[in-house]
């Protein structure tokens, strides 16, 4: 079978490269990585026409040939075909036509390497807003290959585009062109003598074999050679590319001059600066970031709390049914008090997660999330770190192991292990199903103003405490790491556009889809595995505890036979294997106010945080003193007692528990990408101890202040 022809799509960030990306392979997408580099590849299926398939490659954005962070080698070394694995054919350049200038740079360096190249002409619509007007065939002249506008969020173009693609694979071969700029002003005698040893380079390419040729895929007695070339010629590459920018940006200006028409900025109202103003004012800025904060974490509750009471209900129902209808036995009691439990767990805390993504969604969609970093830059600084850290560990509220890889993009080596070090401290999507009903516990539902929740302040507050201690273990950290790399914060802020709804939408289905089928299949097992550790336990000594207490339990009445019942349960429960195995963790959990059970869920919930509670839903529902009882969750939590008699939930042992999850690492995942992205184990035990530590210490005084 013939393979497919290799398109590698690229451009600067914020180009709308990822969009195209989406439209044009539909969802016929994977995701690897590249080889020998821990770099996210997105590769895709595009069907061009109905003869003409090909594989589509989106390479890292980057703003020139001159890369300096590791995403940026990766786009650097295929573009140079020195990718074994990755060999463009021909390359899609996504170019935003509002900011063409900048954007032509890179573009020009890539139509110098002489690979087939068509150019995919983005934000036409903002270019229009900023009164910008493009001359595209005289811009498609001058460049020398074809321009095609398109407009990925609104489907337009597309097919054009594909037509264009089509032409050009066809075209064998290509019809040649002049270079961008004249390359042999640079260094001429070298480039010649590079060619003279690798005739098939490009006068371009050959320069950067003069500067890079010692990290490419070539013979060592050529690299020696070359080697050579640069002694004999005094070869600067400093120099050499400050020139070649200089000639670019030169070339660029008489092109923006002769085919682009722009308004005069002086004259030109930006909508961007003037909400810039607002939310960017030293003062304001800040204030509206924690409105902003504020609101999404009132929302969780206050929006979700509605959803989230029905599935609760239903499923008290539904078990309450069973449990009337089916005949009693190990299976039956497995379905009820296994499996619906377990999907109780699951599926009650699904309309938070959504409402979470949701709203972040719409942050990042409108730009806004950049101007975030913007904000914190200052105050990052002063911990060891920079702007660029807190998108890691604002993508961290999500899940922390994508927001580990985004790291990726901060250049100094300090930073990015510091980012990884505290960006598990960032209260993820996982934490919120144990936030929920701990909070829900512990804090009265009150109201006040008519629309602020007491509960969804907590919750806020939780989050903060997370990013204050994230922040203030970096300021410590970054006194024993040390780096000679100087560090500079540039970001480029996207303009502000009206959210895609339909994205959003997409975004909470899938991330609610991800969390029942991945995160849900972890608590289905661990669920029925603890049903099967809380039904049985060692020897007879459950049979013998039920015997103990059978004639008791007929003797007695009223009252006193419900008593007797529940304490019945209750031993039974302790003389499992769960129980068992709790009673040996609860000395060293007890001074943080936590029994046995608790203990229990604090072991099963390092496979995933979110596991806590489908571990409180199979112990409660097993240890169950009325077998026909439609309680939730809550309640029954709500109710539990220890072996004193005295409530289980009070407020010192909830907030204790609610700081440890803040605090403590519980996530086997997370830890298996900090190995993956620092190629060791080193820092990921030193990040699971300290994060332990400081998880039983705040812990423990939090407990022993408020009992």
């Amino acid at each position: 079978m013939k393979s497919l022809l290799n398109i590698a799509l690229v451009g600067n960030p914020n180009s709308g490269k990822t969009s195209l990306f989406n439209e044009l392979t539909g969802l016929h997408q994977k995701v690897g990585n590249f080889p020998g580099v821990t770099v996210d590849k997105k590769s895709g299926v595009c069907k061009l026409s109905e003869n003409t398939s090909v594989n589509l490659i989106d390479l890292p954005g980057a703003y020139s040939l001159y890369p300096k962070r590791a995403d940026e080698w990766v786009a650097y070394k295929v573009l140079l075909q020195q990718d074994k694995e990755v060999y463009p054919d021909l390359i899609l350049l996504v170019a935003d036509a509002s900011t063409l200038r900048r954007n032509l740079l890179f573009c020009s360096q890539i139509i110098d390497l002489k690979i087939p190249v068509v150019v995919a002409l983005t934000m036409m619509d903002l270019a229009k807003e900023k009164g910008i007007k493009v001359n595209l065939a005289g811009l498609e002249e001058e460049l020398g290959v074809p321009v095609v506008v398109v407009n990925p969020r609104k489907k337009k173009g597309i097919d054009l585009l594909k037509k264009t693609l089509v032409q050009k694979i066809a075209a064998q071969p290509e019809k040649p062109h002049s270079d961008f700029i004249y390359n042999t002003m640079l260094a001429p005698r070298a480039i010649e003598e590079v060619k003279v040893i690798l005739p098939e380079l490009s006068n371009y390419k050959a320069i950067h074999y003069l500067i890079n040729h010692k990290i490419f895929d070539i013979s060592p007695a050529i690299s020696k050679e070359i080697d050579q070339i640069e002694i004999r010629n005094k070869f600067n590459p400093t120099k050499t590319q400050a020139e070649e920018i200089m000639q670019r940006y030169a070339r660029i200006k008489q092109i923006m001059e002769e085919n682009v028409m722009e308004s005069d900025p002086q004259k030109r109202s930006k909508r961007t600066e003037k909400i810039d103003n607002i939310l960017l004012h030293r003062t304001w800025g800040y204030l509206i970031l924690l409105m902003v904060l504020f609101f999404l974490f009132q929302s969780v509750f206050w929006i979700a709390q509605y959803p989230m009471d029905f599935i609760e209900w239903g499923f008290g129902k539904m078990s309450h049914w069973f449990a009337l209808t089916l005949p009693s036995g190990h299976i039956s009691d497995l379905f009820i008090n296994g499996v619906l439990a377990g999907l109780s767990g699951i599926l009650v805390f699904v309309p938070q997660i959504m409402i979470l993504f949701g709203f972040i969604t719409l942050l990042e969609d409108s730009g806004y999330m950049a101007r975030i970093s913007f904000l914190t830059d200052k105050l990052m600084r002063k911990a060891g770190l920079n702007g660029k850290s807190v998108m890691p560990m604002i993508s961290g509220y999500a899940c922390a192991v994508p927001a580990i890889m985004s790291a990726r993009n901060i250049e100094n080596k300090k930073e990015r292990l510091l980012t990884i070090l505290i960006t598990p401290f960032m209260s993820c999507s996982a934490r919120l199903p144990v936030y929920n009903i701990l909070v829900s516990l512990i804090i009265p539902s009150k109201i006040f103003f008519g629309f602020v929740s007491l509960q969804g302040l907590v919750m806020m507050s939780l989050y903060l405490f997370g990013t204050v201690m994230a922040v203030w273990l970096a300021w410590v950290l970054k006194f024993f790491i040390h780096t000679k790399e100087k560090s500079f914060f540039i970001l480029e802020l996207p303009v502000y556009r009206s959210p895609r709804w339909k994205n959003m939408f997409y975004t909470m289905y899938e991330k609610a889809r991800i969390f029942v089928f991945d995160a849900g299949k972890i608590i289905m097992i661990i669920s029925l595995l603890l049903w099967g550790l809380s039904s049985f336990g060692p020897g007879h000594q459950m049979e013998r505890v039920k015997a103990s207490y059978a004639n008791k339990i007929k003797s007695a009445s009223g009252e006193n036979r419900q008593q007797l019942v529940r304490e019945e349960k209750n031993a039974v429960l302790q003389h499992s294997y769960a129980g068992i195995i709790g009673k040996q963790i609860a000395p060293v959990i007890h001074p943080l106010g936590y029994d046995w059970k608790i203990g229990i869920a604090l072991v099963t919930s390092f496979a995933a945080r979110e596991v806590f509670v489908g571990t409180m839903a199979t112990l409660y529902s097993v240890g169950d003193e009325d077998d026909n009882s439609n309680s939730t969750l809550r309640e029954k939590m709500a109710q539990a007692v220890n072996d004193k008699g005295e409530k289980v939930y009070t407020l010192a042992t909830g907030l204790s528990l609610l700081i440890f999850y803040v605090l403590a690492m519980q996530c086997m995942s997370t830890l298996a990408v900090v190995k993956r992205e620092t190629r060791g184990w080193k820092w990921p035990i030193i990040q699971l101890v300290v994060m332990t530590g400081l998880a039983y210490l705040f812990s423990f005084i939090a407990y022993q202040l408020l009992s």
